[in-house]
């Protein structure tokens, strides 16, 4: 009776509630154990485990069974699956849920917590320094930095070279129509960026009637000497030699052509800048820069037999163990953009005079070129990934490479090249073109050179127009920065990407 009533306990719990999608019979007390057996998983199929009494029963679960009896109870794991699974996944999403919640609410905290400790050490400092009476030296600081900053403005244009000396190996598998199609994009939306920033500066300056006041004196770098021609002439003659003769002097092939393609670059933009400035009108020394380089690798891969793509391989190879002319140069961008922070810190009463124009004028700017150059690219048919990759055309080649980065399928050697080719397009022509549109005031012309044409045009108008600089920097750095930030929300990317199709 025993062994009875738990057997009925057994199947009660386990087999009774899943009866219907069982093919085990319903229990019948009057049938032999053998027969109902048969028809249950065995001991080795279910890997259940049992254990003797001193009476000689097994017992299993609590449940005391006689020796004669051999049916084993079922696991209810196993009989209710869907009760199971369910049960989990509930369990899982909720655990989910409350672990999302969680790590969202402490970042949230962290960022509270973090931030208002700053704004309290700014706020304490401040007014510690002023019961201290205690002033910073900006004026001895900048004069220390000074050399630094002169000696980056000198080359500025140099460091944007290197995307356009290796151009050849950019295009190379760009089909010629989708390359006109570029070129379309990058005339039109330099022109249609740069008008956009000028009459927006122009007109919010009337709106908040603004007096425009002169800018602060600014410092302009040395010309170029005649010794420095020469010298660097003969870095070039000797490093050209030795490189033919012994390909891997310096370990590799990259470094071995290091030195003369770099003096190669610097005697173009030297030779460049010596050029009548009618000249310069249509024949940029950025241009000698990357006609000379790319005839000096010609000859290079001629003389060796080893051709023309690799060696612009070579000058341009991307790897900090390895680095080329072109990696030693573009190493100072982010130092570029470090430098144009003094020139805003020096401007600084004009910034906060004439913030509203300059911010929004960059901020529409910087849209409007984003979102026509995907409106553009499809109207045209050019291929998505391609207009991916030109979609930063008007900012500078650092922040450019970080925004195309965020979307899949973007060519950053293309990004580079369309920057440069826009910088070079806003250094040949923007002072006939800001002078066509009216636009007089440094002001103005400073923000539509540089959120049109960074630093290319940047150099290229500050060379003639120091009072420009300030603002030209200014819209310069904040047209990458506000680029940058825009492209890193998902739903921004998510709308470009609908437009492009």
């Amino acid at each position: 009776m025993a062994a009875t009533s738990a057997t009925s306990q057994i199947f009660t719990h386990y087999l009774l509630p899943n009866r219907r999608h069982s093919r085990i019979p319903h229990f019948n007390p009057g049938r032999k154990p053998g027969k109902i057996s048969s028809k249950l998983p065995s001991v080795a199929s279910r890997g259940l485990e049992t254990t003797s009494n001193k009476n000689g029963n097994l017992t299993r679960l609590g449940h005391v069974f006689g020796p004669s009896l051999r049916i084993l109870p079922v696991d209810p794991q196993t009989t209710h699956p869907r009760r199971r699974v369910s049960v989990k996944s509930m369990g899982s999403e909720s655990a989910l849920t409350t672990t999302g919640l969680q790590s969202t609410v402490l970042k949230l905290l962290h960022l509270v917590v973090s931030l208002g400790i700053i704004l309290a050490m700014d706020k304490f400092l401040k007014k510690a320094f002023v019961a201290a009476a205690i002033k910073f030296p900006t004026t001895s600081l900048m004069n220390f930095f000074q050399p630094a900053l002169l000696f980056i403005q000198r080359w500025l244009p140099l460091f944007y070279v290197p995307s356009l000396v290796v151009l050849p190996l950019a295009v190379k598998d760009i089909p010629a129509a989708s390359g006109l199609k570029i070129l379309f994009i990058i005339v039109g939306g330099w022109l249609a960026s740069l008008s956009v920033a000028g009459f927006t500066a122009i007109a919010v300056r009337k709106m908040v009637n603004t007096e425009m006041v002169p800018a602060e004196p600014m410092p302009k770098p040395s010309p170029f000497s005649s010794v420095e021609l020469w010298t660097w002439s003969g870095i070039f003659l000797i490093s050209f030699v030795s490189a033919f003769l012994y390909p891997t002097i310096l370990g590799t092939n990259a470094r071995t052509c290091l030195p003369f393609l770099l003096a190669s670059t610097v005697i173009g933009y030297i030779f460049g800048s010596g050029l009548p400035s009618a000249v310069k009108m249509v024949f940029h020394p950025i241009i000698c820069c990357a006609v000379s380089a790319d005839l000096a690798a010609l000859a290079y891969g001629q003389l060796s037999r080893s051709g023309l793509n690799p060696v612009l391989g070579y000058y341009l190879t991307k790897a900090s163990s390895n680095p080329g002319a072109g990696d030693i140069l573009m190493g100072f961008l982010g130092s570029v953009i470090l430098s144009f922070a003094f020139s805003m810190f020096q401007q600084r009463k004009l910034v906060k005079r004439h913030a509203a124009e300059i911010f929004t004028s960059v901020i529409l700017s910087t849209v409007f070129s984003l979102y026509s150059t995907a409106l553009i690219g499809r109207l045209i048919g050019l291929e998505p990934s391609l207009t991916i990759s030109v979609l930063p055309r008007c900012i500078t080649v650092a922040l450019a490479l970080s925004i195309v980065s965020f979307f899949e399928g973007a060519n950053s050697s293309l990004t580079a090249a369309v920057v440069v080719v826009t910088g070079l397009v806003g250094a040949n022509f923007v002072q006939t073109t800001l002078d066509k549109l009216g636009f007089r005031d440094p002001i103005a012309r400073g923000i539509a050179t540089a959120s049109s044409a960074h630093g290319l045009g940047t150099a290229a108008l500050s060379a003639k127009e120091p009072e420009a600089l300030p603002f030209c920097a200014i819209a310069y750095a904040l047209t990458g920065i506000f680029g940058s930030v825009i492209c890193s929300v998902p739903a921004v990317r998510q709308s470009l990407l609908a437009i492009i199709g």
